[in-house]
């Protein structure tokens, strides 16, 4: 039976992944996400139930257009994958919980947020801002899950990570954008203080690393600007999830 829950919730990924990859294409051009209907870039033509099918689709028309040709972005299907992957991911992990519920909206969050940023090195107000209302809104809730900071280490994380990463943008004269600040006080709220200074060593951690990988394999020069955003975004999300583990464990090596 939980094979098949997952199976269940795997598929309502991909479904959202769908969803997400509307939302990527569409709002960094500030454009409506529910008019007008999908279509091909290429030719135009209006997208049928069978050009849309998450993930089945792009594999069966190997990745263009049925009429066209038009090649569709390898992005459609990894979205749609990984969403669904991560959704079946959770409910293994939390079973049908009131965790698990809100684990899928961050981890939705977390995808479109990194997706527009790789993309578009731009993370969205009208993204941010909904989400940090409902981060809050669920830290009212804190008693009934288990994983929500209370509303006051949701607003002290928040400070703590709009704080630090004001801070870095000034001193770094620009080279850290303003979105990057404003999802440091997301990730407060979503993780709570003191978790998300996790988030923070975390991001820049990974950040840190594949910086210095594309610099030494020559796909980036030193002057070129490389997306944080996704760095952050996917440790807030590993924060929320594990960030009182990694702290136990940090601290259980000098206490041990």
């Amino acid at each position: 039976m939980e094979s098949a829950y997952a199976i269940v919730f795997f598929i309502f990924g991909t479904v959202i992944g769908s969803f997400l990859n509307v939302m990527a294409d569409r709002m960094p051009g500030e454009q409506s996400i529910v008019t007008p209907p999908s279509r091909c870039p290429g030719c135009s033509r209006r997208l049928s139930v069978t050009d849309m099918i998450p993930v089945i689709s792009w594999l069966a028309l190997k990745g263009r257009c049925r009429t066209c040709g038009e090649k569709i972005p390898a992005r459609v299907f990894w979205v749609e994958t990984v969403t669904g992957l991560a959704f079946a991911f959770l409910y293994l992990y939390f079973g049908l919980t009131p965790e698990l519920w809100v684990g899928l909206f961050y981890a939705a969050v977390t995808i479109v947020i990194f997706v527009i940023d790789l993309e578009h090195q731009l993370i969205l107000n009208n993204i941010l801002m909904p989400a940090m209302g409902i981060a809050l809104l669920i830290s009212l809730f804190a008693g009934q899950i288990d994983l929500a900071p209370t509303f006051l280490n949701a607003v002290i994380g928040a400070v703590a990570g709009f704080g630090i990463f004001l801070v870095v943008y000034i001193v770094s004269r620009g080279g850290m954008g303003e979105g990057d600040v404003k999802l440091g006080a997301l990730a407060g709220l979503i993780t709570g203080w003191p978790n998300v200074i996790v988030a923070v060593i975390l991001s820049w951690i990974a950040s840190g690393l594949v910086a210095i990988g594309l610099l030494a394999f020559r796909r980036k020069g030193r002057r070129e600007a490389i997306a944080f955003g996704p760095f952050l975004a996917l440790a807030m999300f590993i924060t929320f999830l594990w960030g009182s583990q990694l702290i136990d464990w940090y601290l259980g090596l000098f206490l041990n």
